[in-house]
């Protein structure tokens, strides 16, 4: 959170355990509604950042907004948009739909509700707070995903934005199309309609803002400076301004000169995934910026920085001969890496599809084939001599986010966002069996080093969950604990007599896994673990998490040993004696890498 006056930052805090994938402001500007890929709606209190109020959304939730009167706030993800009461936090009214939600909108009188889906169409929902709410009509001309929309200020029109590279205006009264935007090269990721009316931004994958004047009908100029993706677009109330996110900086635009007149940059780059070389001597890393870290394991510094993903790296994977790197990333491609060299060798893709996100990834013990978790499209292996697909695992429209092969290679399990626990044979992909249990999504899957069991994270309604299953009869042995927040992560001790996990609390937790006692924790991460690997010696543990730094431990003794990170935007800059730092700003700079050191003398 940016204080607009000044232009700096005043509160960074954790909201969610996954992506903050929306944000809306309350009508009154006193309250902030986020939506997460945890599954979770939350309200906020904007001056203390208190929490008000949360709620269950089944699956991911893409996009929430604020009916104009502030009574009603609708989320979408799943195949359901739910509107919830905003001063109690109960649900008012569920619409079902066929596929994915996700974008909303809300009419400028609140009567009308705009939903778009992952298959390309929009639906107008009537909406009362007393009667039904009823779907009045589905347009469709998009051929792509729907990834943004937003009504015209007098509600007669709407724009939309898509995968399939275009901006579209429809005639909100009629249902029609009133004309295609075309400019965009890639595909479009949202778009904005100034408070005036006269101008609609849009902007996705191409770095570049386009501004059309749809009075005019007419291009009215791009807006160039983003480094990678435009994420999110919104005009200032006055319409003379534009602001734009993107690259891990907030950008202010003038919109007659077209020029930028402000930068804001405070994020982290969280590491989603780490993975051992397997002499031990090096760790691998991915994360938010896109790239992929190779640490040397002794002194902590960074041999090379493989550049080439253009979204969230959010698997590692070194081969078992430790020749080959595999890369997984939300820009659709799984990239296998020379780590010597940091050469590409290899890129995979799914398919043609802009959504098939890849997550986590997995190398079968003898290096023959390649898994990896995808978004929509279930478990991809490659046969990685051949260089072909083998085979794809397919799933009931869920996210596989981990994948894991059994010590002998013959069977592959992944974890689903549905909350089953999948089981495939690795010969030809039939799915053998899907484990039930737990209440939200999972996480993370292991194979304990003797393959006879198999843990699983998670979580639910109730907090994290952290299974174990026996799997010659796929029975469910030991539930650990009362986990804190989400387990996110698992790691077996190679003795395969305790588990190590790390929660969106940002502990280690050590359990015992016949008394089901937690005999250790330790504070690890500002922010969620995302990921433990074990050491080939089995010596140490690598965690890694939210605040983009790779923590090495004694596994047995549960202590830090090291600690590898790239420089955070204000890494060793010393903020003693600055005056006029509020106590949540100097927070926010220390968790950006500033320190607070006074001198005790001359």
């Amino acid at each position: 959170m940016w204080e607009v006056g000044v232009q700096t930052l005043h509160r960074i805090w954790q909201a969610h355990t996954e992506r903050a994938w929306s944000l809306a402001f309350g009508p009154d500007e006193c309250i902030l509604a986020s939506g997460g890929w945890d599954g979770l709606v939350k309200l906020w209190e904007v001056e203390s950042g208190a929490l008000l109020w949360s709620g269950w959304h089944t699956g991911n939730i893409n996009s929430v907004a604020f009916a104009p009167d502030g009574r009603l706030l609708a989320s979408g993800g799943a195949h359901e948009t739910i509107l919830w009461e905003v001063k109690s936090g109960t649900q008012a009214h569920t619409l079902t739909h066929p596929h994915q939600v996700i974008a909303v909108a809300w009419s400028p009188l609140g009567h009308l509700l705009a939903t778009g889906d992952v298959e390309g169409s929009i639906r107008f929902w009537s909406v009362h707070e007393t009667g039904p709410t009823i779907c009045l009509q589905t347009l469709t001309g998009h051929t792509k995903l729907i990834s943004g929309l937003a009504f015209a200020p007098d509600g007669s029109r709407l724009a939309s934005a898509s995968y399939d590279s275009t901006v579209k205006v429809w005639e909100v009264a009629a249902g029609r199309l009133h004309q295609t935007l075309t400019g965009h090269i890639e595909r479009v990721h949202r778009v904005a309609w100034s408070p005036d009316g006269r101008l609609v931004a849009s902007g996705g994958y191409e770095k570049t803002i386009w501004l059309w004047d749809v009075e005019q009908n007419r291009y009215r100029g791009t807006l160039q400076g983003h480094t990678d993706s435009v994420l999110d677009l919104a005009f200032t109330p006055d319409s003379r301004g534009l602001l734009s996110c993107g690259d891990n900086t907030l950008r202010l635009w003038d919109i007659e000169s077209s020029r930028c007149i402000r930068v804001l940059q405070g994020n982290v780059g969280a590491l989603f995934d780490v993975d051992w070389s397997p002499d031990g001597t090096h760790l691998a890393s991915g994360g938010s910026d896109k790239l992929v870290t190779i640490f040397d394991a002794t002194d902590g510094t960074s041999s090379h920085v493989l550049r080439g993903h253009g979204g969230l790296v959010f698997g590692v994977g070194w081969s078992p001969d430790g020749r080959r790197l595999a890369s997984s990333s939300w820009d659709t491609t799984v990239q296998v890496w020379d780590p010597a060299t940091g050469a590409s060798l290899q890129v995979l893709r799914a398919s043609d599809d802009p959504i098939a996100f890849f997550c986590g990834l997995a190398w079968s013990p003898d290096g023959r084939l390649l898994a990896c978790g995808s978004y929509l499209h279930g478990v991809q292996v490659w046969d990685m001599t051949a260089r072909t697909r083998r085979w794809v695992g397919q799933t009931q429209s869920t996210f596989i986010r981990d994948v894991a092969w059994d010590p002998d290679g013959t069977q592959l399990v992944g974890g689903g966002d549905d909350g089953y626990v999948y089981v495939w044979d690795a010969t030809d992909g039939t799915l053998l069996r899907r484990l039930a249990g737990h209440g939200g999504g999972v996480m993370n899957v292991a194979w304990s080093p003797d393959g006879r069991q198999l843990a699983s994270a998670g979580g639910g309604r109730e907090g994290g969950e952290l299974f174990v299953w026996e799997t010659h009869s796929w029975e469910r042995v030991h539930a650990l604990g009362e986990h804190p927040g989400v387990a996110f992560a698992v790691a077996w001790s190679p003795s395969g007599e305790r588990l190590i996990s790390g929660g969106s609390d940002g502990m280690l937790r050590w359990w015992e896994i016949d008394s089901g006692h937690c005999v250790r924790v330790r504070e690890a991460h500002q922010g969620t673990v995302h990921t433990l690997k074990v050491s080939p010696d089995g010596g140490r543990l690598a965690s890694c998490g939210d605040d983009g730094a790779i923590v090495l431990w004694d596994l047995y003794g549960g202590e830090p040993l090291q600690t590898l990170r790239r420089d955070r935007p204000y890494e060793r800059l010393n903020i003693a004696g600055i005056r006029g730092l509020t106590k949540a700003q100097k927070a926010s700079l220390r968790a950006l890498g500033a320190f607070e050191e006074t001198s005790v003398g001359r």
